[in-house]
């Protein structure tokens, strides 16, 4: 399990327009950039990525969402292994722990309310 503060300073860490440009090719458009979308295929840039709110959405499929959402779909992972792939990205170190019996039965608990 990555600890909350760890995933915070990935999250905090990680600009969304320098992962999704690994993937578009984003263009300046104000405050925010466009480019084309990588999850449909499409010949008019309907993509934006906004950095000072850290998101990104698509008028034309409505896909949207932060960065780690972005990396998950874009990937097809789940969250830790796309949390994973930025603390790699950013040289972040990553101390895992075990998860206690306890915590995974209310984990459990959650997930099926």
């Amino acid at each position: 399990m990555i600890p909350p503060a760890t995933v915070e300073q990935i999250l905090d860490t990680a600009r969304i327009d320098d992962v999704v440009g690994e993937f578009v090719n984003l263009k300046r458009r104000g405050v925010n950039m466009i480019g084309l979308c990588p999850f449909h295929d499409e010949k008019t840039p309907s993509f934006i990525v906004s950095p000072s709110k850290g998101i990104y959405k698509c008028f034309g499929c409505g896909k949207a969402g932060n960065v780690s959402k972005f990396i998950m779909e874009h990937e097809s992972i789940s969250y830790a292994e796309a949390l994973r792939y930025l603390a790699d990205k950013y040289n972040i170190q990553i101390e895992e722990r075990e998860i206690t019996p306890e915590e995974r039965q209310s984990q459990q608990l959650s997930d099926s309310l």
